[in-house]
């Protein structure tokens, strides 16, 4: 029996109960787990050094017409026949929410996945706390912890993961402030209508966005062969396939076409989209984000 699509929260309060248990087993290892990625990863990282107002040198760059001539730096412009400004690097901390979906569907784990959904995403979501804290951001995590400029962000985040339940559903977009950034980690697949809404109105609050969606192998390649019976986890629901490979390249298509559909309109909003599949390196999806919020361009049709 395979199990794909959304499935919904625990039907009942001991069903809830088990699997918040599960998880609060599981943050202890998945913490060492995101330190240990950061680790492998920030080796000559300077944190998201943006041009703004501080007091550190950041870069010279040339002279456009209509900027203060105050900041040119005159001994670098004397070198050759240019005009250079001074630029100092940004200091003012910023705040960034991170959030993994909680739906029961990210625990779904085939053969050829490493690990859960549910674990890849808590994983990318504490290391990127530990980065972001280490570079002075102010990080929250919506209804579990609100926003804290502490080096120890990723184990405050664990720590209150443990000990309560996060909320059912897309986060809350009225706790996210204008300027502020918010990274979405997880599967997506509600209906793509609601999807695209809920992130519409948080764009409409100025909120910058990062979408991370993450698959199982066997939710982008359906492997299946033979009879084959499918349950909706959900509703109970079962449809059985007399012939699961005849349906393959149907459903590659669907799959294929939400995650174009996902990545078009987070590019139309000005946000970033990093698919990633949980037989990968969970550093591909970590430096990817990283590099959209230190403003990197993304490449078109970019994959974690």
């Amino acid at each position: 029996m395979a199990t794909l699509g959304r499935v919904s929260e625990p039907t009942t309060g001991h069903e809830a109960l088990l699997r918040a248990r599960q998880r609060a087993a599981l943050l202890p290892d998945l913490l060492v787990e995101a330190r240990r990625v950061v680790a492998t990863v920030t080796t000559g990282w300077h944190g998201r050094r943006r041009r703004g107002a501080g007091e550190n040198f950041w870069q010279f760059r040339p002279f456009v017409d209509g900027e203060p001539v105050s900041r040119i730096d005159w001994r670098r412009s004397a070198r050759d026949d240019n005009v250079y400004l001074r630029d100092r690097e940004w200091e003012a901390a910023q705040t960034v929410w991170l959030w993994a979906d909680p739906s029961p569907s990210m625990l779904f784990q085939s053969n050829d996945g490493l690990v859960s959904k549910e674990s890849r995403a808590l994983v990318i979501v504490l290391a990127l706390a530990e980065l972001l804290s280490r570079s002075g951001e102010r990080v929250g995590y919506p209804g579990v912890l609100d926003p804290v400029s502490a080096r120890n962000a990723s184990e405050r985040i664990a720590g209150a993961l443990m000990t309560s339940r996060p909320p059912a559903g897309f986060p809350d977009i009225e706790r996210f402030r204008r300027f502020s950034e918010v990274v979405l980690v997880g599967d997506f697949l509600d209906p793509i209508e609601e999807i695209v809404d809920r992130i519409d109105a948080a764009a409409k609050r100025g909120v910058r966005g990062h979408l991370v969606q993450i698959a199982d192998p066997a939710e982008v390649s359906f492997p299946y062969h033979g009879r084959t019976e499918f349950r909706d986890p959900e509703t109970g629901a079962k449809l059985t396939a007399g012939r699961a490979e005849a349906i393959r390249e149907e459903y590659r298509t669907l799959f294929d076409a939400r995650r174009t559909l996902l990545a078009d309109h987070c590019r139309h909003l000005g946000w970033s989209h990093v698919f990633h599949a949980t037989d990968r390196w969970t550093s591909e999806p970590l430096i990817a984000v990283h590099g959209r919020l230190s403003g990197l361009p993304q490449a078109a049709g970019a994959r974690a």
